[in-house]
């Protein structure tokens, strides 16, 4: 959680720019899209460590409560959600593309909204999954469902997706064309592009698939 003083809120999906200041003057810059739903006063971000990055292992390893750096936003209007927008709500995440549709997610909970809502998390395995136990409890509401496809490793007794993301499983478990869904991709660039490609195969306007993309880990 981060305190931010003055913050003026944020949309569910929206991200900050962070920057980072070395003694010697040398500046470090990376966009993180916001965890926290618009509804809570604290501000969270949720980090992927990257081996040789310049600012992920100073955030996961060395940051320190009390320890300040630069903000910048919130940013970004057009990978935004919010209740009023209606839906059904059709989320897709690979890996830590997880983040800002798990803002979507705590917003619709926060909100106690009715919109239909399906979330589906592409990851390698059940363990490499951001949210886990929070995403198990936001599964039970009444018209949201939280779906898993596991790529490399599956738990024993595992019953649900064991493969990477295909046109069959969107057919099985995504709203049609006709309901007109309101669809979010988020994940590594291969991913969103594979993903979005299906959607539109599938026979979803283009116009209905928001996608953010990043970086080549993940799922």
């Amino acid at each position: 959680m981060l305190d931010v003083p003055a913050w003026p809120g944020h949309l569910a999906g929206q991200h900050v720019d962070l920057r980072l200041t070395a003694q010697d003057g040398y500046q470090a810059e990376r966009s993180y899209s916001i965890a926290s739903a618009p509804e809570t006063p604290e501000l969270s971000l949720a980090v992927e460590r990257i081996e040789d990055g310049e600012v992920s292992p100073y955030l996961v390893d060395e940051l320190r409560a009390g320890d300040q750096f630069e903000l910048r936003g919130p940013i970004g209007g057009y990978f935004t959600w919010r209740v009023e927008d209606g839906g059904p709500l059709l989320l897709l995440a690979g890996g830590s593309g997880l983040v800002p549709l798990m803002s979507m997610m705590r917003h619709h909970a926060a909100r106690n909204s009715t919109v239909p809502a399906q979330l589906l998390v592409s990851a390698r395995g059940i363990e490499d999954v951001l949210f886990a136990a929070e995403l198990a409890t936001l599964g039970e509401r009444p018209g949201v469902t939280v779906s898993y496809a596991l790529t490399r490793r599956q738990p024993p007794g595992w019953n649900g997706f064991a493969r990477r993301v295909d046109a069959a499983m969107l057919a099985e478990i995504a709203p049609g064309p006709a309901q007109q869904p309101r669809i979010y991709v988020c994940g590594p660039t291969a991913f969103v592009e594979h993903v979005a490609d299906l959607l539109v195969d599938l026979g979803h306007q283009p116009s209905r698939v928001r996608a953010e993309r990043f970086g080549p880990t993940g799922a």
